[in-house]
């Protein structure tokens, strides 16, 4: 299969699965997604609302942001998410959102935690999470945070599970294991029903560690193997099992690493790549025996493993390069292994 364009490749990433229509006539009550104009969040809105569809039930479906980009806002409500725009920083704002059973925290700060803003990282991934939290502490929470609360581990090891002491590396990690300790100390306190979702790294067409390889082969550019394995999982799947984790909230929180479950070598990956475009890959430097990795073996045991595979997901954007389709222009900067970001 080639994903020609952005409405097939939204279509296709949202596309809901009997498993998601299930979670969603299961679910009780309506979902709110925070931070839903973020990478992740347009998709995985239009899949709850599909899922919705799919199994004959009525729930509101609403995503908050601030909407710099009006169009997103617009695309949302075509697809029939509801919409409301709020800095949640701003005093009040959270406070004036309506009642929900089910919230979905995505908002966060990655990019920019380096370089003279460290505080806004801060405020968005620590602070703001513990004002969700007491907001809808009588909610269900699933909440987003990252693989980067890990240390680097030997990759004979097969990454860190979930009981993994955590030991992150710069700053962002840092504010990443902080927005985790939070909902864990609300999800305590309140009793409120949270799971985490620790993810990397999500593939979509238009950005993703894949695409960053992919773009650097086709361009004739050195593919850097500093950080010379990782793990990946297409969005889609990313989305589908965050819908259906609602069902495995609980307090304290429920803890899934969410990847895929091959250990992918960026040398290999750029290989791949070189076959599809017919040219042979440049590199520089050279593998070490640690990268920062994820085993999901416990979240392939609730609920499956992903539907695309790393073969597909190269063969996409591939095809996606190869045609000069549109990317976001947001480097990953996977290969960062100071945590700087």
């Amino acid at each position: 299969m080639t994903i020609g364009n952005e409405e097939q490749l939204e279509e296709v990433l949202s596309r809901p699965g009997e498993a998601d229509a299930a979670a969603m006539a299961a679910m009780q009550g309506d979902l709110l997604l925070l931070g839903v104009a973020g990478k992740m969040g347009p998709s995985l809105a239009r899949r709850a609302r599909r899922a919705c569809e799919a199994a004959g039930v009525s729930k509101r479906i609403v995503g908050v942001a601030r909407f710099s980009n009006p169009g997103a806002r617009r695309q949302l409500e075509e697809w029939g998410v509801e919409t409301i725009a709020a800095d949640l920083l701003t005093p009040g704002a959270l406070r004036a959102l309506p009642d929900f059973e089910n919230v979905v925290h995505m908002a966060a700060r990655k990019f920019g935690s380096t370089g003279g803003s460290e505080y806004l990282t801060w405020a968005m991934n620590c602070y703001l999470p513990g004002r969700v939290a007491e907001r809808f502490r009588h909610s269900r929470i699933v909440a987003f945070s990252s693989g980067n609360v890990y240390p680097f581990s030997p990759l004979r090891r097969g990454g860190p599970v979930e009981s993994t002491p955590m030991v992150p590396v710069g700053e962002y990690g840092v504010t990443a294991l902080g927005r985790e300790r939070i909902f864990e100390h609300f999800s305590r306190a309140n009793g409120t029903p949270v799971t985490i979702l620790r993810l990397n790294y999500a593939i979509d067409l238009r950005y993703g560690v894949l695409l960053d390889v992919g773009q650097k082969v086709f361009d004739r550019r050195p593919v850097n193997l500093a950080m010379g394995h990782a793990n990946v999982i297409w969005q889609g799947d990313a989305n589908s099992i965050c819908l259906r984790s609602f069902a495995v909230a609980q307090s304290p929180p429920f803890v899934l690493n969410l990847t895929g479950p091959e250990t992918v070598s960026i040398r290999w990956a750029a290989q791949r790549f070189g076959e599809r475009f017919g040219i042979e890959p440049e590199f520089e430097g050279e593998e070490e025996e640690t990268a920062l990795l994820n085993n999901a073996a416990r979240c392939h045991r609730l609920f499956g493993y992903p539907s695309v595979s790393v073969e597909e997901m190269i063969e996409w954007v591939a095809d996606w390069i190869g045609m000069g389709r549109a990317t976001l222009n947001k480097p990953t900067h996977f290969e960062a292994r100071d945590g700087k970001f």
